[in-house]
């Protein structure tokens, strides 16, 4: 797959099958992971894939507790307010994120990954990063979550036997399937509304018509 294929249409793909994935593609997924820059290249990772049904028939309902309270506060305002104003694109991700945390059991696979001495998530988030495009490479929809790792940190160290006694911290957990829908390149605020040159509100010396990849190019 082109790189920029890569970059411009691995978003989050929270609706999928659930068929198994092939031990191939997750093989790609951690090798693609390892393969990420660490800060001082300590390598303070760790990775664990959950795939059997008793497993996350226990993290389901902590994933969902956690997505009701992240609701309830994070994301309270912004979603009365797309409900008020009829926000379709808001809506489509109230929608998707619900049917993730009802289906959690029905993921295929997600992988939690786990830092040591990491608190800016410099190093850990690349790693994942390197494992979704993986992913999207052979055809996988991925979803990275973090509400486990703040809402119900210790409860999911405990099921997934995580010695959290030596530092390992969850950073996040990515669902990882077959998509439902379709890939694309997502709608995004024009650059030129998110980026500065020198100085913060300072216009760049360009303009960008994007998206700079299409895939018609």
């Amino acid at each position: 797959m082109d790189l920029y294929e890569a970059l411009y249409t691995t978003r989050a793909m929270r609706r999928v099958k659930p068929d198994p994935l092939p031990d191939d593609v997750v093989a790609d997924m951690l090798d693609a992971a390892v393969r990420a820059p660490s800060g001082g290249n300590n390598q303070n990772w760790r990775f664990l894939v959950v795939t059997r049904p008793e497993v996350k028939a226990e993290l389901g309902p902590l994933y969902r507790r956690s997505f009701e309270e992240l609701q309830r506060t994070v994301y309270r305002r912004s979603w009365e307010r797309a409900k008020e104003t009829g926000d379709e694109a808001a809506l489509r991700v109230m929608r998707s994120s619900a049917w993730l945390a009802e289906n959690f059991e029905q993921v295929p696979m997600w992988l939690f990954a786990f830092s040591r001495n990491d608190p800016s998530g410099a190093s850990i988030y690349p790693a994942v990063w390197n494992a979704m495009l993986a992913a999207r490479g052979r055809g996988v929809g991925t979803c990275l979550t973090t509400i486990l790792g703040i809402f119900a940190h210790d409860e999911t160290c405990e099921i997934l036997g995580v010695p959290t006694d030596r530092g390992w911290r969850l950073a996040a957990a990515v669902s990882a399937g077959y998509p439902l829908g379709r890939w694309g390149v997502a709608a995004r605020r024009p650059v030129e509304e998110v980026s500065y040159a020198d100085r913060w509100g300072e216009p760049l010396p360009f303009s960008v018509d994007g998206p700079r990849w299409r895939p018609d190019a």
